[in-house]
């Protein structure tokens, strides 16, 4: 059965699912579902136009789906959608969307560890990690399985690609490609993430090849676009590298040197 805190302002036009418990002194708004057998700890905010799936759990003080921190936006209507399985850490925020995308999205899986900022428009992957106090502007995109070091600061507009991971306390500017470790400032190739994609199971025989495909990238006297095209027409088109390239190719913000 559903557990709602007696001190728990929950508005009747929410909607939720079975087994979901609402904790003392949290606030959820009109408009709001929450999916089965997630848990809202106390003095959390579910605002207006959040969607949260099922089983996940939010943590004391973490504000979703609040209006975006931009002077453009007039009041439209939009929204925060939450998917499965994903915890929320303490005073983690998320904001809504303006009519840029309409939607905030933060995908399955995923961990917002304490402070951290999910600012409008983002959009979050499945399997993603956002350390302790990572901060991002709007219109950020993290792809699938991707790791952010804690107090790192991202810029509007950056794409990161999926399976890499960023150390802490840096400052992302410029989108950070597929499969790689980036450090330092400013933001450089630190080579592949070998750890986390041994741990999904890439074979020996693909890391092979991005490592090849990485030193052509950075390690030779090719410029990016000469790079691409080498990439393209010497490389085997399996499913990674045809990601990569695909990944080059939509850059615009530049890429990480």
């Amino acid at each position: 059965m559903t557990e709602i805190h007696p001190t728990a302002l929950v508005d009747p036009k929410a909607e939720l699912g079975s087994n979901v418990k609402i904790g003392p002194y949290s606030i959820v708004e009109g408009g709001v579902t929450i999916g089965d057998e997630t848990e809202i700890r106390s003095h959390a905010v579910i605002a207006e136009g959040t969607t949260i799936g099922k089983k996940c759990f939010v943590s004391p003080g973490a504000v979703i789906g609040t209006k975006p921190q931009d002077l453009k936006f007039e009041d439209e209507k939009t929204f925060v959608e939450i998917g499965d399985y994903t915890t929320i850490r303490e005073f983690a925020t998320v904001n809504r969307a303006t009519s840029y995308s309409y939607y905030t999205r933060v995908g399955s899986h995923c961990l917002l560890m304490a402070y951290s900022h999910i600012a409008h428009d983002c959009h979050l992957g499945d399997h993603v990690i956002i350390a302790n106090a990572v901060n991002m502007a709007g219109h950020v995109t993290i792809d699938n399985h991707v790791g952010i070091g804690g107090m790192t600061a991202i810029h509007q507009f950056v794409h990161i690609g999926a399976h890499s991971f960023i150390g802490g306390g840096l400052r992302v500017t410029k989108d950070v490609p597929p499969y790689i470790l980036a450090m330092g400032d400013p933001l450089t190739y630190g080579g592949l993430n070998l750890v986390g994609l041994k741990r999904r199971g890439f074979s020996s025989e693909t890391l092979g090849l991005l490592k090849k495909a990485y030193k052509t990238l950075y390690r030779s006297n090719l410029t990016f676009q000469e790079a691409i095209q080498h990439l393209s027409s010497e490389y085997p088109q399996t499913d990674e590298i045809k990601y990569l390239i695909d990944f080059l190719k939509r850059s615009e913000r530049g890429v990480i040197r």
